[in-house]
């Protein structure tokens, strides 16, 4: 899940958050700590305030801590999500202000 507010920077920041309910694994959860974090800085977001959280579980205590599918799918995942958000940044920037009656 994607939370983000415009913010007055010339840049965009980034929170992560991931529950152990949802990846109890410290492994797993640095994981996708790190490929969000590579992920963002390599797109070009305008400059908001982006918070990214784990909205299912991923893996549970019994199987690995990190897989090649589990990165995949974060990638994928994370990736439309800030691609829909540059997206949508750049239709507000182009529409033109509702004018005052």
């Amino acid at each position: 899940m994607l939370y983000t507010r415009h913010n007055q920077l010339p840049h965009a920041r980034l929170g992560v958050v991931v529950a152990k309910r949802f990846a109890p694994r410290a492994a797993t959860r640095n994981t996708i700590k790190r490929v969000t974090r590579e992920l963002f800085r390599n797109s070009a977001m305008p400059p908001v305030d982006c918070v990214v959280r784990l909205s299912r579980a991923v893996n549970s205590k019994d199987g690995p801590a990190t897989t090649t599918k589990l990165k995949a799918e974060l990638r994928e995942e994370l990736g439309r999500l800030f691609a829909a958000q540059i997206a949508a940044q750049a239709r507000s920037v182009a529409a033109p202000p509702p004018s005052a009656p």
